[in-house]
């Protein structure tokens, strides 16, 4: 059962008594084995009030277990030459590390018991929070940062969790104590919560078997589902801009976007290939083609749309010399508009659909970004066929169906701008 580029990949997916959902993938690229354990724990589910919780938990939850000090962890993984990896975004938090073959069954056992049984010592959440709010400050000495989250603020509101910056701010960071990380992981890090991918150089029985073993003795009550707002998507006039006023900084960035449609929506994948044509395809598509390629007055322009179960951003960002910043809004603006209007031609359509196919073997060419699609197809119940799936799916998008996202989304008075830089 080995993942190949022509056969696809062949995973093996078990559901265990307690809910969580392990997912393995036999690979023979290396002796290795890549373990991706993510628990619906990320921003998104913080109580009300405590912004940054799940970030400041996951930079202490592999301080000490019960079984394990912090430096009984660092020297085991240390000893069989592993880094574990510990990040959180808005819906998950995940602990991933790459193996030896002949280390799995030990490692595995470590990641269980940082995720099961971590005793958040109190003078590490001192340590541990300290360097968040140097994160965070650092954040906020950075003009692409400061540009994007004021645009994420612009398009959802403070109070909106996609509104709210992941790591928190430093006043909330302050004020989470011992008791909110504790009640944060026996509230969300549940085996129902928990999404358990192993990809490498071991047998998907053997995988399941043990991982079984380790986690059905773990039983807590089911994970209480958190509902995201749904976001209204009508024109603002005028449209909301923001200036982020930063002295000392040569550099301008530009944030400018729009709330779209959730991953499950029909319409995803002509979004999906209506953003590439925008500012993703070659060096950043009609985006990069006119800013930076043509009118040379952008250091980068591209735009991004990332998959998320409520309403996602479509974000486009530049970076520029601050006398550009008014020129640069108006190409966004020509862009945005002519594509809107007009939709893509059929020439991008056809290189578009190509590059997209063709990029997905790219998207499995590690253990670990196998881990992250199999991952990701859990999460939106994609099934354990989707690579194989993905490219008929692509291919079956028409001309009118791009040219119908573009217009529905692609509207000058419904984008938001957030600008941070030199006045």
């Amino acid at each position: 059962m080995t993942a190949t580029l022509t056969r696809g990949l062949a995973p093996v997916r078990a559901v265990l008594s307690n809910g969580a959902v392990v997912i393995a993938q036999e690979t023979s690229m290396t002796p290795a084995v890549t373990i991706s354990a993510t628990f619906r724990a990320g921003s998104v589910h913080e109580p009300a009030g405590t912004p940054g919780l799940s970030y400041l938990t996951g930079r202490v939850i592999d301080r000490g277990t019960e079984r394990r000090t912090a430096s009984d962890i660092a020297q085991e993984l240390d000893d069989r030459g592993v880094s574990l990896r510990v990040s959180t975004n808005r819906h998950g938090l995940t602990l991933s590390c790459t193996c030896l073959t002949e280390d799995f069954e030990d490692v595995l056992d470590i990641v269980l018991d940082v995720a099961r049984f971590p005793v958040f010592p109190e003078a590490e959440i001192v340590k541990r929070r300290a360097e968040a709010i140097t994160a965070v400050r650092q954040d906020e000495d950075n003009p692409a940062v400061l540009a994007v989250e004021g645009l994420l603020r612009l398009l959802y509101g403070a109070a909106h969790p996609y509104g709210r910056s992941v790591k928190g701010t430093s006043s909330s960071l302050e004020h989470i104590g011992r008791a909110d990380i504790i009640r944060f992981h026996a509230d969300r890090l549940r085996p129902g919560a928990l999404t358990l991918a192993i990809v490498g150089d071991v047998h998907p029985e053997r995988a399941i078997d043990l991982t079984r073993r380790q986690l059905e003795p773990w039983t807590t009550d089911a994970v209480r589902p958190v509902e995201i707002p749904g976001v209204p998507s009508g024109s603002r006039q005028p449209r909301p801009v923001l200036v982020i006023p930063m002295a000392g900084k040569a550099q301008t960035d530009v944030a400018y976007g729009f709330t779209t449609i959730r991953r499950l929506d029909p319409r995803y994948y002509a979004y999906w290939m209506m953003n590439n044509i925008l500012g993703q395809f070659g060096l950043g598509g009609r985006l990069a083609d006119n800013i930076r390629e043509r009118q040379g007055m952008a250091y980068y322009a591209f735009s991004a749309f990332d998959p998320a179960p409520a309403e996602a951003p479509l974000i486009i960002r530049a970076g520029v010399d601050p006398r550009n910043v008014e020129r640069a809004i108006a190409a966004i603006d020509h862009e945005v508009a002519t594509l809107g209007a007009d939709g893509p031609t059929d020439m991008e359509m056809r290189e578009t659909r190509q590059f997209l196919v063709g990029s997905i073997p790219r998207l499995l060419e590690t253990n670990q970004s196998i881990a992250s699609f199999l991952q990701l197809a859990e999460e939106f119940g994609l099934g354990l066929d989707f690579d194989r799936r993905l490219p008929g799916l692509l291919r079956a998008v028409t001309i009118d169906e791009v040219r119908s996202a573009a217009r529905e989304v692609l509207q000058i008075d419904r984008a938001a701008v957030s600008i941070a830089g030199p006045q």
